[in-house]
């Protein structure tokens, strides 16, 4: 994709209320990392209170993968992950706009050299990415230390899409946006020894899934993952990220490639990456992304797991 451009259309009075949105959001941003990280929390409260069916989402995606925690350590992990979405929405505004060498102290990593001897031997990566709040702030991060396109939908405010663009990709020239839809220019990528951040643990519908166990549920589960690894000839990378409770930044870990991937079929490769999703949750579960419906979509003649939403 080119790189965005802005526009003199960007004027019209139909963006002003977004555009000064921003510039609070940016005034916000300018306050101390810690200070941040409450403000975060209180918008987090509040989107409790007031995001129902958001709320009643990611209760119920406690409740099936959590059936061994009380009700009361579930609604305490769901008010965290709340607080956590909060924090997100500033993580997002400093990834775009704080100053390379001060978001850059923020960044703790681990396991770079995977990348760095792909890179080497011209092997192309697909960085295998989960669904975290703290997602656009960690390839922020690991973008600063190494190139890492990613796969990219555009918004449909033009603006916005402006704004995320600009500054999703000021943390590494060399990096590229490849639209979600575009196989072909994402396998040409992998082929050239590319390093690309994807991430295959949301339900994207049985059209493109097989059925397989997460937290014991069966799941939607993409096979593109295992296509790609082939037809791009790359390595498939596991990359976990967490924000650390001490205030300190973010630990990133690239962990090494995946080895006899793909495997035998594509339901041991699906059961695989499920396990690594239920690990990365493991390691700190009030950060994943629960308001999203994983298991909307059932095998043929299974009851939904979801109410109807309200009216």
């Amino acid at each position: 994709m080119d790189r965005p451009h802005f526009r003199a259309a960007f004027f019209h009075p139909r963006f002003w209320l977004l555009w000064l949105g921003l510039g609070v959001l940016w005034l916000v941003v300018q306050l101390p990392y810690k200070v941040q990280l409450g403000v975060g929390r209180l918008l987090g409260a509040l989107m409790y209170r007031v995001a129902g069916e958001r709320r009643r989402i990611a209760a119920r995606n406690l409740e099936l993968c959590f059936p061994e925690k009380t009700a009361t350590e579930r609604k305490r992990l769901l008010k965290e992950n709340f607080a956590s979405t909060g924090i997100a929405f500033f993580e997002m505004a400093m990834s775009w706009w704080w100053s390379k060498p001060r978001l850059a102290k923020l960044a703790h990593v681990e396991g770079l050299e995977h990348l760095q001897q792909a890179q080497r031997e011209g092997q192309g990566v697909i960085l295998m990415a989960f669904h975290f709040t703290t997602l656009e702030i960690g390839a922020a991060l690991l973008g600063q230390q190494h190139t890492i396109d990613g796969m990219y939908r555009e918004h449909k405010n033009p603006l916005f899409d402006f704004i995320q663009r600009r500054g999703r990709e000021r943390h590494n020239l060399d990096s590229l946006a490849v639209e979600r839809d575009d196989v072909r220019g994402m396998l040409k990528l992998l082929r050239a020894g590319r390093a690309i951040w994807y991430a295959p643990d949301q339900d994207y519908g049985a059209k493109q899934s097989i059925f397989v166990p997460l937290f014991g549920i069966q799941a939607a589960t993409v096979t593109a993952t295992s296509k790609f690894a082939k037809l791009g000839k790359a390595r498939v990378v596991p990359f976990t990220q967490q924000r650390l409770a001490d205030g300190s930044g973010y630990k990133l870990v690239i962990h090494p490639p995946l080895t006899d991937f793909p495997g035998a079929s594509d339901e041991a490769d699906c059961l695989r990456i499920n396990q690594w999703v239920e690990r990365a949750i493991g390691e700190c579960p009030e950060q994943y992304l629960w308001a999203h419906r994983r298991f909307k979509t059932r095998p043929p003649g299974e009851p939904k797991l979801y109410p109807k939403r309200r009216p």
